[in-house]
């Protein structure tokens, strides 16, 4: 496995590499989504991750790995290589479970052999039929159309979401994937302000205005699909990616830096979260490797420039809805 060398350590003290939350906790600005990792992979991917530097770990129930990654973080654990309080853990309520939310975290927390988590996000706004704890299947109606369950509000779903803060479960709370008149609501009818809004966004994807509504309002904003969705969004939906853009390109050759590592810093540099997914070490290192150097405001400007309004993700492949509608 790859040794962390002296460089990751010091870096690590850089406090450019965290952000604070609204509960004043910090939160590693660069993590690792674990969303498609083949579970033969998920070991040795987040155990070289940690030896990197990665401290930030973003989960999902959806994702159907949470077992694999507990066992790789229980490995990790025990043989000294990080301590628990160290890591920033973070996984996701699905959307069947919104009315079951205790036992659906507690689940989680079992697969991913834990005794809390360091945030828990409701992963769309939007309940559907529940289909059993721990099961994440996408409800579809025989219309092939996903069945919403309109009995279940997102302010009832989010004050289950508080409760785990008391049982002493979860050390943040979260949404995702929420637009501007959703996170509003939330903030309007919380006890608990949500210390986080996870949604899709790159150079191609830039939603200013969402960012700046959160940031206004204390909500940190995590980049989910942070470069575009590159190859594996292309394979399920279709898209192309905002790495092969030529600003990018070029300001790659400029900074002597990957087209990834650009979009990575940009994000950086809007203060928001950060987490690329990769299955490849080499990747692993790179995408971690953005600490080093800066974008100028002009450069900053020209990402700017290239924006598409280009959502890459897109849950209507298998939902029979598009819920950003």
């Amino acid at each position: 496995m790859t040794q962390i060398g002296e460089g990751c350590v010091e870096r690590r003290e850089d406090k450019k590499m965290e952000i604070t939350l609204n509960n004043g906790l910090k939160m590693p600005i660069i993590g690792l989504g674990v969303w498609r990792m083949e579970v033969k992979e998920i070991r040795d991917l987040i155990l070289n991750s940690i030896k990197l530097g990665y401290r930030h770990f973003d989960c999902a129930a959806d994702y159907k790995n949470e077992t694999e990654v507990g066992d790789a973080l229980k490995e990790a654990f025990s043989s000294g290589l990080v301590k628990r309080e160290e890591l920033f853990i973070t996984t996701k309520l699905w959307n069947s479970d919104h009315g079951h939310v205790i036992e659906a975290c507690k689940d989680s927390l079992k697969k991913l052999q834990l005794d809390y988590l360091d945030l828990y996000l409701v992963h769309f706004p939007v309940a559907t039929k529940h289909t059993g704890v721990g099961t994440t299947d996408s409800a579809l109606g025989d219309d092939g159309v996903l069945d919403i369950d309109t009995t279940i509000s997102l302010e009832t779903t989010w004050h289950a979401m508080e409760e785990l803060v008391s049982l002493g479960l979860v050390r943040s709370i979260g949404i995702s994937n929420y637009d501007v008149f959703l996170t509003r609501d939330c903030l309007a009818y919380s006890k608990i302000k949500p210390a986080v809004n996870q949604i899709e966004t790159h150079p191609y994807f830039q939603r200013d205005s969402l960012i700046k509504f959160c940031q206004k309002h204390g909500v940190v904003v995590t980049a989910h699909t942070p470069l575009g969705g590159a190859a594996a969004n292309t394979e399920w939906f279709g898209s192309v990616s905002s790495l092969d853009d030529q600003v990018l390109k070029d300001l790659a050759e400029k900074y002597k830096k990957t087209a990834a590592q650009i979009a990575l810093r940009w994000g950086i540099q809007r203060n928001t979260v950060v987490i690329p997914k990769t299955s490849k070490l080499e990747r692993l290192e790179e995408n971690f490797q953005v600490f080093d150097f800066e974008l100028s405001k002009e450069d900053l400007e020209l990402i700017g420039s290239i924006d598409k309004k280009y959502r890459t993700n897109q849950p209507a492949r298998f939902w029979g809805i598009d819920l950003y509608a």
